[in-house]
């Protein structure tokens, strides 16, 4: 059994980090966050500790490693800014790591928490549960498996309605989310890569606090993308029924993968505790991406590459 401590525990995902940990039969030792509703722990782990100063936190995780009963593994759901320093110190504190995306904002920062795995002999694993989504599997072995003379034609729009208290929590704060296209897209650009190898060409073609759009270009696709936290932005087929519109098509062809993502946590942690999670290098191509998105300057879509969202926004 593998002893877990968790940062980050009140947090919109960490529930799902607790319920993995319990169901693939693991402890939940001790936890942290400066917030203290987490009531969700009496239900999952109500044996852990919990703390809402870090001090306390890591000076217990330290005891429990002189007293020979050391944690194994340190599982990071705070917010975006906060991920570098906490993944840093999950693995000072000789433990592997298991961390949210985005892991870090940059490519350099990867790069510091490479040395720190060699430094400690520890691994950093990250949550690309969209790699274990088996309508995004059947996807890419389609597309690895044809021999085409063109690329696909993909659309891909997500609009995740978000109320006046969004821009007022750090997520609505660029310095620590990091802004709209890394919050709620890196997941996508994971995916897409995943799905449609090396990304050649990204262009940013709308940017705000609120929503963003582009084009992508990998190595089997051209990916016209929209992301937006406006509910205002949402198809009117959905307005007043459902605050989420997702919608991703190849070709004309809407990819269904709405469902399945209940236990796709439990499945990454599964693959991670069986050694065949994903690291540092898996996670660099859609860092780099984001990385590039957020400091790119907004330019005038050419060559059909525009989202036919865009047509709202820029008229």
């Amino acid at each position: 059994m593998k002893r877990f401590a968790l940062i980050g525990a009140a947090g919109y995902i960490a529930p799902r980090h607790m319920r993995a940990i319990k169901d693939t039969a693991h402890e939940l030792v001790c936890a942290y966050d400066i917030n203290d509703s987490v009531g969700v722990i009496d239900s999952l782990s109500p044996q852990s500790e919990f703390f809402t100063e870090f001090e306390r936190f890591y000076d217990f995780a330290w005891t429990l490693k002189r007293q020979q009963q050391p944690l194994d593994i340190v599982s990071v759901c705070s917010p975006n800014h906060l991920h570098f320093s906490h993944i840093n110190a999950g693995l000072r504190l000789g433990c592997d790591v298991i961390c949210e995306k985005p892991l870090v904002p940059s490519p350099g920062m990867l790069d510091e928490l490479a040395l720190t795995e060699q430094e400690t002999g520890k691994r950093l694993w990250n949550i690309l549960q969209l790699r274990h989504h088996q309508a995004i599997i059947d996807l890419r072995n389609r597309v690895l498996g044809e021999q085409r003379a063109h690329k696909h034609e993909v659309e891909l729009t997500y609009i995740t309605s978000r109320g006046k208290w969004y821009m007022e929590s750090w997520k609505g704060d660029p310095r620590k989310s990091f802004g709209v296209a890394t919050n709620i897209g890196v997941h996508f650009y994971d995916m897409l890569h995943f799905i449609f190898g090396k990304l050649q060409r990204n262009v940013v073609h709308y940017s705000h606090e609120h929503k963003a759009a582009g084009y992508l270009e990998y190595e089997n696709a051209r990916v016209r993308w929209f992301l937006s936290i406006d509910a205002n932005d949402l198809p009117e087929s959905v307005k007043g029924k459902k605050p989420t519109y997702r919608s991703i098509t190849v070709d004309g062809n809407e990819i269904e993968f709405s469902e399945g993502f209940t236990d796709l946590h439990t499945v990454s942690y599964q693959a991670i505790l069986d050694g065949k999670g994903y690291g540092i290098e898996d996670a660099r191509h859609c860092v780099e991406t984001v990385d590039v998105i957020r400091s790119a300057a907004a330019v005038v879509p050419q060559n059909g590459e525009g989202h036919p969202f865009l047509n709202r926004l820029v008229r």
